[in-house]
């Protein structure tokens, strides 16, 4: 299987997968170390009871990851096929799903140029201005306080302002652009 690279059109469907066998593989050591003891000693008081009790600390940790990810809703094929027509030069971000202490959002695909963030979700439930004071409170945070970011959930308007955003012949800094970027790929599952 090819690794799941944040970013990537696919990556929640790939790193879900990983970390259903992950979390599947941490349970089942944790057992096996339960039974282990169990079956040496015929009592639940042996030092491989402790370590399974421990080794439930990390099968834990990614259930809890594994529950983020069957929540979060990556871009869908036809909104995939109908971008990647007008995204010419411009770097798309797929699958992008920023977690905040009130609400999630599931952004389907997004670029960053020059001073803009252009976003498109298809989650109906996308509170879009939270969405994007999170989105700008995020890069304050980081530093770029001058970012234009818009969201939006209408595919047609969104692949239009695609289109814009090419034919802009804007003199931009990629270097910033990517460091944009990186900060985005941090904030977001």
């Amino acid at each position: 299987m090819k690794k799941a690279i944040k970013g990537t059109y696919g990556y929640l469907d790939k790193k879900r997968t990983l970390v259903i066998i992950r979390t599947i593989s941490f349970f089942a050591i944790a057992l096996a170390l339960f039974a282990a003891g169990y079956a040496a000693t015929h009592t639940k008081r042996n030092l491989l009871t402790v370590v399974a009790v421990l080794g439930c600390l990390p099968a834990c940790k990614s259930l809890v990851n594994m529950i983020m990810y069957f929540r979060a809703t990556g871009c869908s094929l036809s909104a995939y096929e109908m971008i990647r027509e007008v995204e010419g030069h411009l770097i798309g971000m797929f699958d992008m799903y920023f977690t905040a202490y009130q609400k999630n959002y599931a952004i389907s695909h997004m670029v960053v140029e020059d001073r803009i963030i252009l976003a498109y979700t298809e989650d109906p439930g996308c509170d879009i201005p939270a969405c994007r004071e999170h989105l700008e409170t995020m890069l304050k945070q980081a530093g770029y306080k001058d970012m234009t970011i818009t969201v939006n959930d209408d595919l047609s308007r969104y692949c239009e302002q695609l289109k814009g955003l090419n034919d802009k012949n804007q003199t931009c800094n990629p270097e910033r652009d990517d460091e944009v970027r990186v900060v985005l790929y941090d904030i977001s599952l």
